[in-house]
């Protein structure tokens, strides 16, 4: 079928409110490559939303997979346990931030991830209240959508949300919430914590503080290098867990394992999805041991959390990533795309930020450098453009004005190159006809 055939068939048989970036559909994909069902190729500069690090069909986690799938497809771990998620649960405990002993358990999607590490917080500490960030992103279910900022597409309609969710501004250095510039503010948004005290919610009440240590859909939001320091440091005076979103920024995507690494920080409880599985479903919460053994026996669990075949491929992605070099990798990906955005930057002011950390990068679009107003008409004409050119890419940002780029780690730099020309040939194209209207 053609995919204008399909696109047809999935307006009789999909809901609407289901996302549909552009009219495609896949027949294959092979490491940064996918192809279409009429055999059109595109550059992967999504990568399943940060799933695919290890790009595409990587031989080891195919072969992993076909060895699983003759063996057992599901059992439940509560009920008969196997080795592949005793191995991932061990690779997770060995690579999360600080010396602290931890264990693991598996779920199905980040969404669930974050779920149950409120659970176990709030548990563990007897507490019910839990402070997140504006502009963070942590899932659609009741729970999640409750502690995610944005309100359009996830909130709008969606409503009323879980009680004793209080929010407070993030290190968002570009449109500092204090209006201050870094260094020399001291990172004194790091206070708004306390503040948050005073005017939200008393400490007493509070389980945990739940951060994205780089905001992913907020807008690749990267804080200053004191600022989760300073939040850890808030949390321990009174008693509160930090809580780590790793689900975007986890496994290799930042150039270290785990992006609170970047900061030095421990987290008490930290959540992995998207690239844990090169594909395959599969979510992680690992935590000091006395948090996480906190909960009674039973009061964890998922029917399909912690598939096989999504433990076994878990394992593959950690082999991948330590014998392939891609922490490493991830930082010479990163450089190039930052400074192929700078010199971008120098030629056209709406890109008003750039920003990243490893290999994540993003370009800021606004309609005047000086007031910084959002340009979200132009942020999705140029991905929309993008598509057309033959490179796919998603969106971020509050306002829907970031170019957000997430390439698989083992993206040949043929590829990377071709599609940061195909960005910048894009970009001239969309602004010239910006002009022109």
């Amino acid at each position: 079928m053609t995919n204008a055939e399909l696109s047809k068939l999935r307006a009789e048989v999909v809901p609407r409110g289901v996302p549909s970036t552009a009219p495609v559909f896949i027949s294959k994909a092979r490491n940064a490559v996918i192809t279409d069902v009429e055999g059109r190729d595109y550059i992967d500069f999504a990568a399943g939303i940060g799933v695919m690090n290890v790009g595409h069909c990587h031989p080891r986690v195919v072969a992993v997979a076909k060895q699983q799938a003759e063996l057992y497809s599901h059992t439940c771990f509560g009920l008969f346990g196997y080795e592949s998620y005793l191995r991932l649960g061990e690779r997770l405990n060995r690579h999360a931030p600080g010396s602290t002993p931890k264990r693991t358990f598996f779920m199905n999607s980040g969404a669930e991830a974050v779920e149950n590490a409120v659970k176990i917080a709030r548990y563990a500490t007897g507490r019910k209240s839990i402070i997140a960030f504006e502009d963070a992103f942590h899932g659609r279910t009741f729970m999640t959508l409750s502690l995610t900022s944005q309100v359009s597409p996830y909130k709008v309609g969606f409503g009323p949300f879980a009680p004793e969710v209080y929010r407070i501004p993030y290190a968002y250095c570009y449109r500092c919430p204090l209006a201050l510039q870094y260094p020399s503010c001291g990172v004194a948004c790091a206070e708004l914590l306390n503040n948050a005290f005073a005017k939200l919610v008393s400490p007493d009440d509070v389980a945990a503080v739940l951060i994205e240590p780089v905001q992913g859909e907020g807008g690749f939001i990267v804080p200053p290098p004191e600022y989760v320091g300073k939040i850890k440091k808030i949390c321990d005076e009174h008693g509160i867990l930090l809580i780590a979103d790793e689900i975007q920024t986890g496994i290799g995507r930042t150039g270290k394992w785990f992006a609170m690494e970047h900061w030095g920080v421990e987290p008490d409880i930290m959540t992995t999805a998207k690239a844990l599985g090169a594909g395959y479903p599969i979510a992680g919460i690992t935590g000091r041991v006395d948090v996480m053994d906190a909960p009674h026996p039973s009061g964890l669990g998922s029917t399909f959390g912690g598939n096989p075949t999504a433990c076994a491929a878990g394992v593959a992605v950690f082999d991948i990533i330590e014998e392939e070099g891609l922490l490493s990798r991830a930082d010479v990906i990163g450089k190039r795309m930052i400074g192929r955005f700078k010199a971008l930057q120098e030629k056209y002011p709406v890109i008003g930020d750039v920003r990243g950390i490893g290999a994540m990068a993003a370009m800021e679009l606004v309609e005047d450098p000086e007031t910084k107003k959002p340009a979200g008409n132009l942020a999705k004409a140029f991905r929309m453009r993008l598509y057309e050119n033959g490179v796919v890419n998603v969106g971020a940002g509050t306002f829907h004005n970031v170019i957000r780029i997430l390439v698989p780690l083992t993206i040949e730099d043929e590829t990377l190159d071709r599609g940061l020309d195909i960005i910048e040939s894009t970009f001239a194209e969309v602004m010239a006809a910006d002009s022109a209207s």
